[in-house]
């Protein structure tokens, strides 16, 4: 209940002052989200250097990450009444169109991949706008109060929100219809993630899209939405992955294939920016399952 609240209050106040002081009302809660949680500080810390090789001080560069957290709340909550067509116009850079309307002309359906990297939400609405609306996964938060604020501002943008335990078949009906499905590829939930290298650590990559892409035919369409620091975003879609045709391959095989594909293009994303990957428990094998994500 107390988390609830908490997010009712901050939607008060986003919704009450003009845009700018949101973010600094977010700023100032992520400041001491980041001072009074030492087990999130540290853990992001440990994903820094783990990331970038670097052995210095890096407690400016995890700070920033919970900065980061608190302007994807604030976009988050505000897409819904700001994220329009005009928006995308004025706002988004599209980067790469060519790939998206590729896959669209394809005629299987599509499975966005992204991962917890600037704002994923808010790139589920731009799709919407672009033409696209999605099915997303979604991992239901124990408060069903807050689950269904999320939800939400999710559906305000065309955005089929589905739980985790109903996944399999609402998405390959969405697939077989020729639609477009959302799914983060940086961290498994569960313990039914297959082990992979992923930033030098051996780590528990979700299968979902490669499974949906695997059986239905489906291309992977790895999409990231980011912020620039001006107030505007860019959408950044990058090259298909197609399932392989050839026969006799063992199912199996082929989704550990197109998971390596895939997983080789998040690593890279994260790189260009890890202090845009909003990742508060340290990831790899031996932490995985131990807490839930807060912006999950």
């Amino acid at each position: 209940m107390l988390q609830y609240l908490f997010y009712k209050f901050g939607l008060f106040i986003i919704h009450t002052v003009p845009r700018n002081w949101s973010y600094r009302f977010a700023e100032f809660v992520a400041r001491l989200h980041f001072f009074m949680s030492s087990k999130d500080r540290n853990a992001v810390i440990h994903n820094l250097r783990q990331i970038t090789g670097r052995q210095d001080d890096l407690t400016a560069d995890a700070r920033k990450v919970f900065l980061n957290f608190g302007h994807y709340l604030v976009d988050f909550f505000l897409m819904y009444k700001t994220v329009d067509r005009k928006f995308i116009e004025d706002r988004v850079r599209v980067v790469n169109r060519a790939y998206l309307d590729e896959v669209a002309a394809y005629g299987k359906g599509c499975v966005i991949l992204t991962a917890h990297i600037g704002n994923w939400e808010m790139g589920a609405a731009v799709l919407d706008k672009l033409g696209h609306p999605v099915t997303a996964i979604a991992l239901p938060h124990k408060n069903p109060k807050v689950n269904i604020l999320f939800n939400k501002q999710r559906e305000a943008h065309g955005v089929i929100v589905v739980p985790t335990h109903a996944a399999v078949r609402r998405c390959m009906q969405a697939l077989r219809h020729d639609k477009f499905i959302a799914v983060l590829g940086d961290r498994d939930f569960g313990a039914f993630g297959e082990p992979l290298d992923f930033l030098g650590r051996k780590t528990l990559i979700p299968k979902g899209a490669a499974f949906f892409a695997c059986r239905t035919g489906a291309p992977i369409l790895p999409t990231f939405l980011t912020p620039n620091g001006d107030g505007s975003y860019t959408i950044e879609f990058h090259a298909p992955i197609f399932p392989s045709q050839e026969e006799g391959v063992v199912f199996e095989d082929s989704v550990i294939g197109l998971m390596k594909r895939y997983v080789m293009v998040v690593e890279q994303k994260i790189k260009e920016d890890p202090t845009q990957w909003l990742m508060f428990r340290e990831f790899g094998i031996e932490f995985e399952n131990m807490y839930p994500h807060p912006g999950a």
